[in-house]
C-alpha cells in the first residue's frame, strides 16, 4: 500500500469520540473540516478498497471492540448561513459539523418556530437527517427542505431535496444507504414568529400553565424533561454515558396492536386496554412505547450488569458505568429484547448505529 498521507493518523482510539466511551481503534482516521477533506478521505480509501465512515459527535454510535478496519472521517465543519425570510418561511442552512442544540438553541433566540421541541439533544446537525431525529412531537423531516450530500457511488455532491431523502419513523434514504451518502449541509425551513409545538402530551401538560408558550419557553421546559431522565449529556450525570434511546418505539399494524390488548386482557396482564400505551402514526399504523414494555418485562431502571445497565431514569438507555466492553453492553441489549420478546412477542430494533464487526444476539 502506498504511503499513508500526513493528513491521516493510524491507529486512533475511538471510545473517547463517543458518548457511551466504548469500542476500540480506527485503523485509519481523517479530521474533515471542509467538503474538500470529506472528498479526498472517501476517494482515498476507495482507491485502496477501504471501508470509510464518517464520524460526527458519536452519540448514537455503538463502536465493536475490535475496533474498525477502514477509514474514519471525523467531521468538523462548522457554518450556519440565513437566506432573507419571506413572510412564512426562513431558510437556514446548517453545516454538518454544527452542534445540533446550539444550532437549536440559535433558531429560537431568533425566534424561528420548528425545531424548539428538539433542543438538548446531542450530536451534530448531519446526523439528524441519517436518524430523522425527534422527541417531544416535532422530526427534523418537518422542516428539512433539503440535504446537500456526497454521492460516494461518484463522488459527486448533490442537493437532495426532502421529498428524495424518503423520511420514515427514525428512518431516511440515508440510513437504509449508509455506504451512498455522506451529508454536508441540511437546509431547514422555518416559520419567523410562528407558534411552538405542543403536539407531545407530556410536553403539553408541562406546559398547561402557560397560555401562549414563547419558543423559549418550550425549549426550556424540554430540556428540563430530557435532563429529568437522563438523556441531557452531564458530566456529574451516573447516566451519561450513553447513547440515549437504545431501542426505537414499535410500530406496527392496528391489528396486532388489538391482539396483543386482547392477548394482555385475556392474561390479565393489564385490566383495562389504556394501560398499554399506543398511539396512531400518520401512515395508519400503531406506535407502542417500548419503555413500557421493557418495564413491565421485567427489566427495571437501575438493573446492573457488571460494567453496563439500563438508566436509573429511563428504561430505553442503556448505560456503560466504566471499565466494560461493547460486547457486555450488547450482552445486555440481547438480554432487554429477548426479553420484550418472551413477554410480548415483539422485536425491538435498536436505534443507535453499530461501527465495526458487531450485532445483537437473537
Amino acid at each position: 500500500m502506498p504511503p499513508v498521507p500526513a493528513a491521516i493518523v493510524e491507529n486512533v482510539p475511538l471510545a473517547s469520540l463517543t458518548t457511551l466511551q466504548l469500542g476500540g481503534p480506527a485503523r485509519f482516521f481523517l479530521p474533515a473540516a471542509d467538503e474538500a477533506t470529506v472528498l479526498d478521505g472517501l476517494r482515498w480509501a476507495a482507491e485502496r478498497g477501504l471501508a470509510a465512515f464518517v464520524l460526527g459527535s458519536g452519540s448514537n454510535l455503538v463502536v465493536a471492540d475490535a475496533g474498525f478496519d477502514g477509514l474514519v472521517i471525523h467531521l468538523q465543519s462548522r457554518g450556519v448561513v440565513h437566506a432573507p425570510a419571506a413572510a412564512d418561511l426562513a431558510l437556514v442552512q446548517a453545516q454538518a459539523g454544527e452542534p445540533w442544540d446550539a444550532f437549536v438553541a440559535d433558531t429560537v433566540t431568533r425566534d424561528l418556530a420548528g425545531l424548539e421541541c428538539l433542543s438538548g439533544i446531542p450530536g451534530l446537525t448531519g446526523a439528524t437527517p441519517i436518524q430523522n431525529v425527534g422527541a417531544y412531537g416535532q422530526e427534523v423531516a418537518d422542516t428539512i427542505r433539503s440535504v446537500r450530500a456526497v454521492d460516494r457511488q461518484t463522488l459527486a455532491i448533490v442537493d437532495l431535496p426532502a421529498s428524495a431523502c424518503a423520511f420514515g419513523y427514525r428512518d431516511s434514504l440515508f440510513r437504509r444507504q449508509p455506504q451512498r451518502y455522506v451529508v454536508l449541509s441540511v437546509t431547514f425551513g422555518l416559520r419567523p414568529g410562528g407558534a411552538p409545538e405542543l403536539r407531545y402530551a407530556e410536553l403539553a401538560t408541562a406546559l398547561a400553565g402557560v397560555a401562549r408558550p414563547s419558543l423559549a419557553e418550550v425549549r426550556a421546559t424540554v430540556l428540563r424533561l430530557r435532563r429529568s431522565k437522563s438523556m441531557v449529556i452531564d458530566p456529574a450525570d451516573p447516566n451519561r454515558r450513553s447513547v440515549g434511546s437504545f431501542f426505537t418505539n414499535p410500530i406496527v399494524a392496528v391489528t396486532d396492536a388489538e391482539t396483543l390488548v386482547d392477548r394482555l386482557l385475556a392474561t390479565g396482564f393489564i385490566s383495562s386496554a389504556g394501560e398499554l400505551p399506543r398511539f396512531p402514526t400518520s401512515d395508519g399504523r400503531i406506535k407502542l412505547s417500548a419503555g413500557w414494555l421493557i418495564e413491565r418485562a421485567g427489566i427495571s431502571k437501575g438493573l446492573r450488569q457488571g460494567a453496563v445497565g439500563v438508566s436509573t431514569r429511563h428504561a430505553l438507555a442503556l448505560v456503560h458505568h466504566g471499565g466494560g466492553t461493547t460486547a457486555e453492553l450488547l450482552a445486555l441489549a440481547a438480554r432487554v429484547r429477548r426479553a420484550v420478546t418472551d413477554q410480548f412477542g415483539i422485536v425491538l430494533q435498536p436505534e443507535p448505529i453499530f461501527l465495526g464487526d458487531i450485532s445483537i444476539a437473537p
